[in-house]
């Protein structure tokens, strides 16, 4: 694992993937990066293969699961994700329902595909169907991890008793579509930079390194105020004790004018080909003024960087780098 002061020789030209929002990049087994994250039409949900992370930007995509005319999964299909669990493929995602009121079409829920197939852009995809969480509310950006013989869930949900959007929960998983018992509040938005247009945690990403658990989130509107936090705990507590949890006071990544570089965050992570180099993969902006709903501008780009880590054994991510070569 790299110093912060070691000098990284692995680079790319940014942005990876234009117009890919929400970007999850996996390094499977068979030496190929695979790709998945939200298109601009909210539509269907697309993989995409490489032998590096660079050559996933022309890599041809293809199609797994494409959203129905009406019902629980027919509108704004959002960051889907990819992971390998006992030797089938997953898919979690969000959904909503096509609406007439602006409501229902943000009600959005967490739903699952499988694929059998050695290779996830071949084969047929089964739908799962969806996540229950304990209670019924708006739910999306679920992600999951194995620690010491246990898979988890963690997503982001609205509790409605609670001011704000979403809150990040954490539950223990019988199945990779079935969570067990109680879902538990690890995070909800409490700091200025968490509450900037909406009060929001979200998009979920875990890292485990140095004997400790990592869970990088996104908080606030989608536009420029958008950035990453991050919570912590020990991979000796109890991950579903609240207690075991700190969050960072300060966001760890976030809006960078003098690079050109605006709300960046739903990121995810992965490594370098020999497993040498933490790569934070995430998405931003070359500009900051929107026209309209900053969800509907198309142009938040997939992008990478190397990190490195603290003396004290904590991820630091820098700042987002200039479009082009790191």
């Amino acid at each position: 694992m790299l110093n912060v002061n070691e000098q990284v020789q692995q680079s790319f030209i940014n942005p990876i993937i234009p117009q890919r929002a929400d970007p999850w990049v996996y390094l499977h087994t068979d030496g190929f990066y695979y790709f998945t994250g939200s298109v601009p039409e909210y539509d269907r949900i697309e993989l995409r293969r490489a032998r590096t992370i660079q050559e996933l930007g022309a890599a041809e995509p293809v199609v797994a699961w494409t959203k129905y005319a009406e019902g629980p999964m027919s509108a704004n299909i959002w960051a889907p994700e990819i992971h390998f669990v006992q030797g089938k493929w997953y898919i979690y995602f969000a959904a909503a329902r096509t609406t007439e009121t602006v409501e229902g079409l943000f009600d959005h829920r967490m739903f699952v595909l499988e694929n059998e197939s050695a290779n996830p852009l071949e084969g047929k995809w089964s739908e799962k169907g969806q996540i229950i969480a304990n209670w019924e509310s708006f739910a999306l950006d679920a992600t999951s991890f194995e620690h010491n013989g246990t898979h988890y869930l963690v997503w982001a949900q609205k509790d409605l008793s609670i001011e704000g959007n979403s809150n990040l929960y954490i539950a223990a998983m019988v199945n990779p579509w079935t969570i067990s018992g109680q879902q538990v509040m690890i995070a909800q938005p409490e700091y200025d930079w968490e509450k900037i247009g909406f009060y929001v945690n979200e998009g979920a990403a875990v890292l485990k390194r140095n004997g400790k658990i990592f869970i990088a989130y996104s908080a606030s509107a989608t536009n420029h105020h958008y950035c990453m936090g991050l919570l912590t705990a020990s991979a000796d507590s109890d991950l579903l004790d609240p207690v075991s949890w700190s969050k960072a006071p300060e966001p760890v990544f976030t809006t960078n004018e003098e690079n050109g570089q605006y709300g960046p965050g739903h990121n995810s992570f992965t490594v370098s080909p020999d497993g040498k180099h933490d790569i934070l993969i995430y998405h931003a902006r070359n500009y900051k003024e929107i026209t309209g709903d900053p969800l509907y501008d198309p142009n938040r780009h997939t992008r990478a960087q190397v990190f490195g880590w603290t003396a004290d054994g904590m991820p630091s991510f820098g700042v987002p780098v200039r479009d082009g070569k790191e």
